[in-house]
């Protein structure tokens, strides 16, 4: 009986020697970014209700970095939303030097503000728009 390699490629694909098999020796990108706040809660709204989308996402193994994309750009958006509140508002450092629980009470105000306006932002996306 002829002896089987334990690897083996062909047409573009690795194969290795399971048993009397070959089997493709497919691998899932690695993705270290997090998905965030940001990506999980969008990735609930694909889920519930674009579960068309979802699929094709997990499917292609794209829905990780989709989804950590989004979370960068929703986290960059949100906090410069914040920082431009704050500026038109006249919340400064010189404002929580003189009187701290005015400068929290409105930068939380702000930023309760810009965190529903993202949420808005974030559910309305679809793959291949950006923020």
């Amino acid at each position: 009986m002829k002896e089987l390699k334990p690897r083996i490629h062909e047409n573009g694909i690795d194969y290795i020697l399971v048993g009397d098999y070959y089997v493709p020796d497919w691998k899932l990108p690695e993705e270290k970014r997090p998905v965030g706040h940001w990506g999980r809660l969008h990735q609930a709204y694909l889920r519930m209700y674009r579960p068309g989308l979802y699929s094709e996402l997990v499917l292609s193994c794209k829905l990780h970095t989709y989804l950590a994309d989004l979370n960068e750009q929703a986290t960059e958006r949100c906090s410069l939303i914040i920082e431009q509140m704050a500026e038109a508002e006249g919340v400064d450092e010189a404002l929580k030097a003189s009187d701290q629980m005015l400068w929290v009470q409105s930068m939380n105000s702000i930023r309760s503000r810009a965190v529903t306006y993202s949420h808005l932002s974030v559910f309305s996306l679809h793959p291949g728009q950006s923020l």
